[in-house]
């Protein structure tokens, strides 16, 4: 394949705890990732020769990651050639859906194969984890438990593909100073009741539908709303037209609310219409690992029925 056509899907966090700060620097957190149908659209082309990298985006971001990504892709396989990126970003940024870090994992995905370079998912993990703490979740898709930075993953059971509303106001959350505004110390190691509470929603997303028994949560919720009360309100209006759970993905500063039709979300998202724009508004569903590696086989061109994650040519 000379060149190839992917689609790069978002990401909701079901839960979210932030423990204590580690030596490292980083918040040793506990999450429940789920990949959505959102998705940004990334086209690759590939030629023989001489090391270049060019990226074409309806949106200028610096230090973009599917660069970051495609050059230590090039290291690890000792690949050359003339790389050419042309991304369409639909995933808002910055709202707490991992745009950014689903291209990095798009490309980690799709390069080797173009380049008939293949890497062991071992090696694609240490690199995702190299780039960024989402990324590496993004290699695997459906519904997973991320423990540590986030780049410690263990796969839950898949969840169906439930109706999801996404609400993203356009307001800019400041991650650092979340971070900071939630005041946590350095880690003792000792255990936290934090935990045992996450432990307990992670048994519950995993036997239970939406609705039923989850009491999730987003520790980000506590300071970001203060700042932010637009946030809130959505939330208690996300509850109201039925959704079960509704939250904030991330440190934000996208709301969701998961639904048990169809007819539920549409009419929340006509109730929302009247306050937001149409591309603040995004219809969605949840999406399986199963649908999410199946989509990666058929974007490129693999037969189903391999063992192996990520599948080889």
């Amino acid at each position: 394949m000379p060149s190839v056509q992917v689609r790069s899907l978002a990401k909701i966090n079901l839960d979210l705890r932030v423990l204590d700060r580690r030596p490292d620097g980083f918040h040793e957190l506990r999450t429940i990732f789920q990949t959505v149908s959102l998705a940004d659209k990334i086209s690759i082309e590939y030629v023989r020769g001489r090391t270049r990298i060019e990226l074409k985006s309806n949106f200028n971001i610096p230090d973009n990651l599917v660069i970051k990504a495609a050059d230590v892709i090039l290291q690890a396989t000792g690949a050359t050639g003339n790389l050419r990126f042309d991304l369409t970003k639909r995933i808002p940024l910055g709202g707490g859906l991992g745009g950014g870090s689903s291209n990095a994992a798009a490309v980690l995905l799709a390069l080797p194969i173009l380049l008939r370079k293949p890497l062991p998912v071992e090696k694609l993990m240490e690199l995702a984890a190299a780039l960024g703490s989402d990324i590496p979740f993004f290699l695997l898709g459906g519904t997973a438990a991320g423990l540590g930075r986030g780049t410690e993953l263990y796969p839950l059971p898949d969840l169906p593909g439930l109706p999801v509303l996404l609400i993203t106001p356009g307001l800019h959350v400041s991650t650092p100073e979340a971070y900071q505004r939630l005041e946590r110390k350095l880690t003792t190691g000792a255990p936290s009741p934090m935990m045992n509470d996450f432990q307990r929603v992670a048994w519950s997303v995993a036997s239970t539908p939406p609705g039923v028994a989850w009491e999730v949560k987003n520790d980000f919720e506590s300071v970001v709303f203060p700042q932010h009360p637009q946030l809130e309100l959505i939330k208690g209006k996300l509850l109201k037209l039925g959704a079960r759970p509704a939250l904030m993905s991330g440190s934000g500063s996208t709301m969701f609310g998961i639904f048990r039709s169809v007819e539920l979300r549409n009419r929340a998202a006509s109730w929302f219409r009247k306050e937001f724009e149409v591309g603040q508004i995004h219809p969605v569903s949840l999406v399986s690992r199963r649908r999410y590696r199946a989509m990666w086989r058929r974007q490129l061109q693999i037969p189903e029925g391999g063992k192996l994650w990520p599948s080889q040519p």
